[in-house]
């Protein structure tokens, strides 16, 4: 089954690549009848497909339209307290709505919605035309779940003139900025000059604001219903969707072959339109700016006017991202901290040859060999194997590279799992066959309860001297069962920050077509499909990956700590939970005294300066994230610039965040070889100290926790 073999589906995510124009797609005309039998089948499906097998109850719809508010009105700035109260007489009902196929809410949603837009509408220029006082001192909370909805119209009136004037003093002070150094500033003047920024900056704002509302004026009835549908199928967990027809095309995208984008997966979270990872080898990934968790806020062709896709969803955000090779995109983008950044990226294939194993050779203190090896994901060509070819796939290339190395005379080896967000369960526990001399690697339990152990059947190791597994918080799917496996026989060390991120669950696509009932069979236009939870992953120690993920061994500082990212930070994640574990034999040939290893670890951080720039900045980082009430005045709004400036040259000038691109240039990454990169990177430099410290004392014993 297909759903066995892959792991790494996060949340409804799209790759940003060329290829279908969405434009060219028909829309699914509204049809009553139609969607009172995907409400049908819903309320069924779910309950009884879904991993928990979660009643379809009063509570369940509760989470249902909470989840169904927050992706009508993500920032609180349309519907009043009255509207929302109004709306909550559903709320305890989505499940009897469904079932009886008499659905009200999303239509109510739709009136009572537009209703306050076009009150938004006529509300607008009169806002613009009185103007803003840039020095009165007003402030707006940035975090939708700290911001209450408004008590009334003058309420709300009164968020969008905040919201509006702090969008004209971001356009002004950035046109400020742009022009300090130009010559026309200086034969203009600085009072000329500022006059016509606010100018410019109003007419932006306005214009921008404007078609924000007629465009949420222009969502179908249709997709009302799908939105409310979607709501309903995640209040099950954040990875089980409901995939409308022109949605359902994208589920399976995987890097096997010549793609063109910018090559980063995204999805919305509380009207935000989120990084959810940058793929090796792509534009993205080579520029070096844009990064996981990164909100992206507007997006411009090179030379064209930037357009907000704050609250667009995300089919519509992909399409401006999207494009064909070689034209260049500019990307506005909040990183997590709050600081704004300008990201110009030039679109491009995906170089394949990024997204495979490599490897290269190192040397700890005492010269002693190292090897160390980088697996960006764990890919697998399924369609060349089915078409009787040898597709390439990580477990082969993994064991290309470990030849190569152990050839060389290793005494160690490093394997590098940062940043791999999963793929082929095949390979997960193919490349733990490297490493053991067989047995089991993983537990899988299905909805029914049922439970499979996938086991190494190899007997032969391609290498067992001493191993560590570098981790972060973006190693997910195939590579925490990897790392967990290697760490519960106590075959490797596991250096990392705090956990991994916690995906330890399976999705597999259910065609609503292919599941109708007899009498309704080709009666409708496409249903679209259900992505649900079918499969849990746990340890062979009896715990699951989910929500936790994988603990290190040994935690060191890391530029991501202060990100709440990972599935114990998802609303309706399921938990963990553990089964019995199953027997197998500990690693016997030596290993790291874990103890003894943590505490070298403890000493040596707090004497390496770069681990200790990375924990000053990531405070420093977490602080500004916390401070989510901004200003909205202009030397309030300059002053806050000014820090995240420095916060960002200050990280830059300690190298653990990438450079930004001169004024009308794409930046590429330095061109550095893979040794070059990894001399400055503080896991590998830990990792060659402790294994020098297991090498060279000759003190590899058995592993004690």
């Amino acid at each position: 089954m297909r759903a066995m073999r892959f792991v790494n589906s996060w949340l409804f995510i799209f790759v940003l690549m060329a290829g279908t124009s969405w434009a060219n797609i028909k829309p699914v005309e509204f049809d009553p009848a139609r969607n009172r039998l995907i409400a049908y089948m819903l309320s069924h499906q779910l309950p009884a497909q879904h991993y928990s097998h979660m009643p379809f109850d009063d509570d369940l719809s509760k989470q249902a339209f909470d989840l169904y508010l927050r992706q009508l009105d993500p920032r609180k700035r349309i519907l009043l307290q009255s509207d929302v109260d109004e709306l909550g007489a559903f709320g305890e009902h989505i499940d009897d709505e469904l079932r009886r196929g008499r659905m009200v809410l999303p239509d109510a949603g739709m009136q009572i919605l537009n209703e306050r837009i076009r009150e938004l509408q006529a509300m607008l220029v009169p806002i613009m035309e009185k103007g803003f006082d840039p020095n009165r001192e007003d402030y707006l909370e940035s975090d939708p779940k700290k911001i209450v909805w408004a008590a009334n119209i003058k309420e709300l009136e009164d968020r969008w003139r905040r919201v509006l004037k702090m969008q004209v003093l971001d356009e002004y002070l950035d046109a400020i900025e742009e022009k300090k150094n130009e010559q026309e500033q200086e034969k203009q003047g600085t009072k000329v000059a500022e006059s016509k920024a606010w100018q410019a900056a109003m007419e932006t704002v306005q214009k921008r604001n404007t078609s924000y509302l007629r465009r949420l004026l222009k969502e179908s009835r249709q997709d009302h219903y799908n939105r409310y549908f979607d709501a309903v199928a995640k209040a099950f967990d954040p990875h089980t969707n409901y995939m409308p027809p022109t949605s359902k095309e994208d589920f399976d995208i995987h890097m096997s072959g010549s793609l063109e984008g910018i090559g980063a997966l995204l999805r919305e979270d509380d009207g935000q339109i989120k990084v959810v990872r940058i793929i090796p080898g792509s534009a993205a990934e080579r520029q070096g700016q844009l990064q996981a968790e990164d909100t992206i806020v507007a997006v411009a062709e090179k030379d064209g006017e930037a357009i907000e896709i704050s609250e667009m969803r995300i089919r519509e955000a992909v399409s401006y991202i999207r494009g064909p090779k070689g034209t260049e995109v500019i990307l506005t983008v909040q990183k997590p901290d709050g600081a704004k950044q300008v990201i110009p990226i030039v679109r491009d294939v995906v170089q394949i040859e990024e997204t495979y194993v490599k490897s290269t050779l190192l040397q700890d203190a005492q010269g002693t060999k190292v090897g160390y090896i980088k697996v960006p994901s764990f890919y697998r060509d399924f369609n060349a194997s089915r078409d009787a070819g040898k597709g390439r796939n990580v477990t082969d290339d993994t064991r290309s590279e470990l030849f190569s190395l152990t050839e060389k005379g290793i005494s160690g080896l490093i394997l590098d799992l940062r940043n791999n967000g999963g793929g082929a369960l095949t390979d997960a526990v193919d490349i733990s066959g490297l490493f053991l001399p067989g047995g089991p690697v993983v537990q899988v339990k299905n909805s029914q309860g049922m439970i499979r152990v996938l086991e190494d059947e190899d007997q032969l190791t391609a290498y067992d001297g001493p191993l560590i597994v570098l981790v972060n918080q973006f190693s997910a799917s195939a590579s925490e069962i990897l790392a967990a496996a290697l760490q519960d026989y106590g075959r490797a060390l596991v250096i990392g920050g705090e956990h991994t991120h916690g995906k330890g669950t399976v999705q597999a696509l259910v065609d609503l077509n292919r599941n109708l009932p007899l009498l309704h069979l080709k009666k409708y236009d496409d249903l679209g499909a259900l992505k649900v939870t079918i499969q849990k992953f746990y340890r062979i120690n009896g715990g699951s990956t989910q929500y936790k993920g994988v603990e290190p061994d040994i935690v060191v500082p890391s530029m991501l700590d202060y990100l709440k990212t990972g599935e114990k930070y998802m609303e309706n994640s399921l938990p963990w939970d553990t089964v019995d574990n199953v027997q197998h034999s500990a690693w016997l040939k030596g290993g790291f005294d874990v103890p003894r290893s943590r505490s070298q670890s403890v000493a040596w951080v707090e004497k390496n300066e770069k681990f200790q720039k990375v924990k000053q900045e990531a405070a420093k980082a977490e602080k500004r994230r916390e401070q989510t009430r901004v200003a909205v005045y202009l030397e309030g709004m300059r002053k806050e610039r000014e820090e995240a400036n420095k916060a960002r040259e200050e990280a830059i000038a300690a190298g653990l965040i990438e450079d930004e691109a001169a004024e009308g240039e794409v930046k590429e990454k330095d061109k550095k070889s893979l040794k070059e990169e990894l001399a400055e990177d503080p896991f590998v430099g830990i990792a060659l100290f402790l294994m020098d410290e297991v090498i060279g004392a000759g003190k590899i014993i058995s592993n004690v926790k």
